[in-house]
């Protein structure tokens, strides 16, 4: 009996300021990778959202992207080493999914969270 191969997410952060062209070629090249070794299940744009602390010591903002694919360890190593090295990437995650996963939320079609108020500024009342 043929082994299946897993579900992987790749959740790529990429920097907000880099060229349109440089974001379309960064995604393409890692859809190109995944497909030479695996299978895409899927692929997700959630757009530009705060980030939950700075990255790269002053970036605040990314762009999420979400891949779905079916892989192996040798696609999961071309990977990082790609991703590791590659301009315009400022994280990103490949987590292992449990079987029976379903699709992930379309988040570009919800806003991104906005920080409020800490407990202690809301409570102070100018007078």
């Amino acid at each position: 009996m043929a082994k299946h191969n897993p579900t992987y997410d790749l959740m790529l952060l990429l920097d907000p300021a880099i060229e349109p062209e440089a974001r379309t070629k960064i995604l393409s090249d890692a859809t190109a990778l995944i497909t030479q070794h695996g299978e895409v299940v899927g692929s997700y744009d959630w757009g530009t959202r705060q980030t939950t602390y700075e990255v790269a010591k002053n970036k605040k903002e990314a762009e999420y992207d979400l891949i779905q694919f079916h892989g192996t360890p040798e696609l999961l190593a071309a990977l990082n080493r790609t991703l590791r090295i590659t301009d315009g990437v400022l994280r990103f995650r490949i987590i292992k999914l449990a079987p029976g996963v379903g699709t992930p939320p379309d988040l570009k079609a919800t806003p991104a969270m906005i920080p409020t108020a800490a407990p202690d500024e809301e409570r102070q009342v100018a007078l």
